[in-house]
């Protein structure tokens, strides 16, 4: 059991790592929430089993809210402890947040094997609680190690799903979107969900890429999709603007450079395909991670990264257009992002799981 729901960070490693459990012949079953992330992102995946249940966050300690959460935690650990007993599982893994806790405490109470997979450079609350619960925790990158107990991690990689594997060529990507293969192309993306601060710096940028003649492929989320899509029908700029993207590797495919928040599933996806990126860190991230993930990337020389903060009266532009018209510097930052891609990450995770 694969307990991956609730950001498309935790959904899409598991999606990728029962790809690979299925390559092995294992049977499968992955939870996720009722959100409509999670909604979007399972389609085109018929050959996975999914089972929802109630999502389930964490309010803060002194909140009264509290009191409902641990009520809602127990019930969900219930109702997983029986999923766990009709599927007749043996181990139970946990992708990261307070979605993968129940499942993997009703997993350890049956003395089943149990893992939680931490993506980031800095462990949430939620894994540090889930981990006590773990036969063993594996990580995206060695940052994190410091924060677990000796001789308890396994540094593992964050898995990459298999459509992810292969990269497309470029003029069929652009192609796909309906872009110009003459013109240069920014990639934004603020994570399955959206970022309404990248957003808003991009809008203000269109004046100074109109003049570059770039264009942009914009996955807005699907909160922000129509006021975007009024913004670039004012604008000059050719662009394809999307609510979601089921076909990321032609996204990557299609892009010189990109603008994305610092989440670890999205480093690893632009690690795997050598984009040079500007990052723009989620600023109120639980336990600052993303900032913590994009240092590990920028210390490498891999990415550049800006505070959200200091992005208005369309900075944004100047930074985007300064490094289009820097190939060499644009090469450098592919060489160096494609040394952080992990390798067979899904693989690692399944050795794990067997203890192999």
């Amino acid at each position: 059991m694969i307990a991956c729901g609730g950001t498309g960070g935790h959904l899409f490693p598991g999606i990728a790592v029962a790809q690979e459990a299925g390559r092995r012949g294992w049977e499968t079953m992955l939870l996720i929430s009722e959100k409509q992330i999670d909604a979007l992102a399972v389609q085109g995946h018929a050959e996975l089993r999914f089972e929802k249940v109630p999502a389930v966050a964490m309010p803060k300690l002194l909140s009264l809210k509290m009191v409902k959460f641990l009520w809602r935690v127990w019930q969900t650990k219930r109702h997983c402890r029986k999923l766990l007993l009709d599927f007749k599982a043996d181990a139970v893994l946990g992708m990261g947040g307070f979605t993968s806790l129940p499942p993997v405490w009703a997993g350890w109470s049956l003395g089943l094997r149990t893992f939680v997979h931490e993506s980031n450079a800095v462990p949430g609350k939620a894994n540090r609680l889930t981990a006590r619960f773990c036969s063993g925790v594996l990580l995206g990158l060695e940052a994190c190690v410091k924060f677990f107990p000796a001789g308890r991690t396994t540094v593992t990689g964050t898995p990459l799903r298999t459509a992810l594997l292969e990269k497309p060529e470029r003029a069929a990507a652009l192609a796909f979107f309906g872009l110009d293969p003459d013109k240069q192309t920014v990639l934004v993306m603020g994570g399955s969900q959206g970022a309404r601060g990248v957003n808003r710096a991009v809008v203000e940028a269109l004046p100074r890429l109109a003049d570059a003649g770039v264009q942009v492929l914009h996955i807005t989320g699907p909160g922000e999709f129509e006021t975007l899509q009024q913004a670039y029908a004012a604008s000059p700029v050719q662009a394809a603007v999307v609510p979601f993207c089921q076909n990321m590797g032609l996204a990557y495919a299609a892009a010189d450079v990109a603008v994305s928040r610092s989440g670890a599933s999205s480093l690893t996806e632009l690690s795997a395909f050598g984009l040079p990126v500007i990052l723009v860190p989620y600023p109120t991230a639980a336990d600052d991670h993303q900032r913590r993930n994009a240092d590990v990337f920028t210390s490498a020389g891999a990415a550049l990264a800006v505070e959200e903060s200091a992005l208005g009266g369309g900075r944004l532009g100047d930074l985007l257009t300064s490094l289009l018209a820097d190939a060499a510097e644009r090469s450098r930052l592919a060489t160096a992002m494609h040394r952080l891609a992990p390798a067979n990450a899904a693989a690692r995770v399944c050795d794990a799981v067997a203890g192999i």
